[in-house]
């Protein structure tokens, strides 16, 4: 029987609510715990990753459908996509079941769980509070669903708690 794939938490906000930066904080405290970490993020307004001038951002404009660029270590692939990849559909294709835990940032309206990252008040993001493990903000929101944190952005240990609580690192690995 084939492993189970990596199980999936979104980071949800709008536009500069410091997801990338809790995130990024987040890994760290995960990874320090022996977590094996995954990141996916969409980006709604599309993005531009290769730098022009590269031989990558060269192959592309000339027309290249994907690009892949290896080096010791890592790998990187840009290529054509028709519409918005799932994210189930990432994991599947490109994530390892060696992972602990894939954190994407974005996908708002899967049905994975979630932590929402709130900058001014509770309705700026429209999530559903079922899968919600916890909410992020620097400001005392009312309205918080019963049941579900309100952490600081600066307590990643109390978020990264609240991760480890839902999703255990996976068995057969030492830290």
């Amino acid at each position: 029987m084939a492993p189970a794939p990596p199980p999936i938490l979104c980071f949800v906000g709008r536009s500069n609510s410091g997801k990338t930066t809790l995130i990024e904080r987040v890994i760290a405290a995960l990874v320090q715990d022996g977590y094996r970490i995954a990141t996916i993020k969409h980006a709604g307004h599309g993005f531009n990753l290769d730098t022009e001038g590269k031989d990558s951002w060269r192959h592309k404009r000339a027309g290249a459908s994907t690009v892949i660029v290896t080096t010791k270590g890592s790998l990187a692939m840009f290529t054509d996509v028709d519409e918005d990849v799932q994210v189930e559909e990432l994991r599947q294709r490109y994530v390892s079941t060696g992972t602990d835990l894939i954190i994407a940032e974005g996908w708002k309206n899967e049905g994975y769980p979630k932590i929402v990252v709130v900058r001014d008040h509770v309705g700026e993001v429209d999530v559903s509070p079922e899968g919600l493990l916890a909410m992020v903000s620097n400001k005392p929101l009312d309205r918080v669903p019963a049941g579900v944190p309100l952490l600081d952005p600066d307590d990643v240990a109390g978020v990264a708690a609240v991760i480890t609580k839902r999703f255990p690192r996976r068995s057969g690995r030492s830290g």
